[in-house]
């Protein structure tokens, strides 16, 4: 895979929560420590929001960093909780620890303001082992807190094929394992479903309690209208897994993990995200 060149832009914001709403109106607020993500997944949902279309680069290739983040989420955070029940959801349109979160840290600023400043509940949404690096702030906020990780198949080919940038399936594997271990609520999200293999449930049934399974059709806020608009059909036609790319496939890695996995331990779509 050739390197591709990566921007990246300081920004300081004016705000930082934005209201929950659509696939994530359970949640009070959505939060961001970037814009933009370098993984750069191919079906990502993103790449056909207004944020991405209108950049005029392709998405995966450009980061803003929200420079002293952390200061502007503490007064808005005591603002909300002021108003009522606090739940947010990080993130909704980046991964808040992509590659660059080594150096900038600024996900780690925003989750030492809430280990201050407790939300009612905090979801972490992320496929990147660099979560592991916060788990003492994840047992600080206790259950206040869930890390959900995006395992969307089992088969590192495939993950390759799909998102050459993001990282190896074992990698996260592990980092499952480790934060469950620990002590921290986790769950493991299929989404997108992507071709996997009939041994899929087992190899995550020991490294946590909870599963959430979603796909385009539920899961990209349009029927799937956005991810066909990508082209994503062709990556399924190049691997002869066209099978794989319909609105009945989730129910083949649905009933897979239900052998396994008590009934009331794996979810579905939007269910399985919720507060």
């Amino acid at each position: 895979m050739p390197k591709r060149d990566i921007q990246y832009l300081y920004k300081t914001p004016k705000t930082l929560m934005n209201k929950g709403t659509g696939f994530l109106s359970g949640y009070s607020h959505t939060l961001n420590p970037y814009t933009g993500c370098t993984f750069g997944c191919s079906y990502c949902y993103v790449r056909r929001m207004p944020v991405s279309i209108f950049r005029g680069s392709e998405w995966g290739t450009w980061v803003d960093v929200k420079q002293e983040a952390s200061s502007v989420f503490l007064k808005e955070l005591k603002r909300a909780k002021a108003k009522g029940p606090v739940t947010i959801f990080m993130s909704s349109s980046t991964d808040p620890y992509q590659p660059i979160e080594y150096k900038e840290q600024i996900t780690r600023s925003l989750l030492e303001v809430m280990c201050e400043s407790p939300p009612d509940f905090l979801l972490v949404q992320t496929r990147s082992p660099l979560v592991t690096r916060d788990i003492d702030l994840f047992t600080a906020l206790g259950d206040k807190v869930r890390v959900s990780l995006t395992i969307e198949t089992d088969l590192d080919e495939v993950r390759k094929h799909f998102s050459p940038s993001a990282t190896p399936i074992a990698a996260r594997l592990k980092a499952l394992k480790e934060l469950t271990e620990t002590g921290i609520p986790t769950q493991a999200a299929i989404a997108p479903v992507l071709p996997s293999s009939e041994a899929f449930a087992s190899k995550i049934y020991n490294i946590t309690n909870r599963v959430t399974i979603d796909d385009y059709f539920m899961g990209d806020g349009s029927g799937g209208k956005r991810t066909r608009q990508l082209g994503i059909h062709t990556l399924y036609n190049e691997i002869g897994s066209t099978e794989w790319y319909n609105s009945a496939a989730y129910q083949v890695v649905l009933s897979r993990m239900r052998k396994i996995f008590p009934e009331d331990c794996v979810f579905i779509s939007q269910q399985g995200f919720e507060p």
